[in-house]
């Protein structure tokens, strides 16, 4: 809890024992609840997650997009937090996070990656100039300066997804939420800059790199064209 608000760690997973073991060994006190969304996983996630006291919630239909909303409905909390469970977030920067949103009375706040020490290998740098084309596009459409529409890690008060139509069951998740947040003039958003070191990946990557980035550069258009 921060002051009087309550707050729910929200975990989509699919086969992330590894991440979930690493992660929930050290969330902070801030949290009052951590939902781990199993998302068909055929490893030991879900019990991992339940050994390290968060409630799992399954979830058949596949997708990260599924994952999250499955997650969200189960939050009763004030304030919902996301990351994904493969232990690449900054966890410890929850606490941040939270008092930025309630001090500033925000409602929607999502993180802009800010990679420390990355190795820079053909593969991410592939990964990063993918991700850019997104975000500048987004941020043309949208007339709002974004820098990392694919970040997973985001803030808010659980009260403004009454507002928000949430369609992806996908990738596509990571861009919806931001630009449904950003869109929207009842909803006062921002993206706050968190410096952390790159990490190696516990698991398994899930993320296809040319197929997921065309869908979510044409979906960034799909929900122009809704907002409009």
């Amino acid at each position: 809890m921060y002051k009087d608000k309550t707050i729910t760690l929200v975990l989509p997973c699919l086969n992330e024992e590894a991440g979930l073991a690493a992660m929930l060994a050290r969330v902070p006190d801030v949290v009052d609840e951590v939902i781990v969304v199993d998302n068909n996983s055929t490893d030991a996630s879900a019990e991992v997650a339940a050994r390290h006291g968060a409630r799992v919630v399954r979830e058949s239909t596949p997708g990260y997009g599924a994952a999250y909303k499955a997650g969200f409905a189960a939050a009763t909390t004030d304030i919902i937090v996301t990351m994904d469970a493969d232990d690449t977030y900054p966890l410890d920067a929850t606490p941040e996070i939270v008092a930025r949103l309630v001090d500033f009375d925000m409602d929607f706040i999502t993180v802009r990656r800010m990679h420390v020490h990355w190795e820079r290998t053909a593969e991410l740098i592939a990964k990063f100039i993918g991700k850019k084309i997104i975000d500048i596009t987004a941020s043309i459409l949208f007339m709002k300066l974004i820098y990392d529409t694919q970040s997973g890690m985001w803030c808010f008060r659980r009260e403004i997804l009454e507002h928000m139509d949430l369609t992806s069951n996908g990738m596509a998740m990571s861009e919806e939420i931001k630009l449904e947040a950003f869109a929207r003039k009842n909803i006062r958003a921002a993206e706050v800059p968190v410096k952390y070191k790159y990490r190696k990946r516990l698991g398994r990557v899930k993320l296809n790199m040319f197929r997921d980035g065309f869908i979510n550069l044409f979906f960034v258009f799909k929900k122009r064209l809704e907002l409009l």
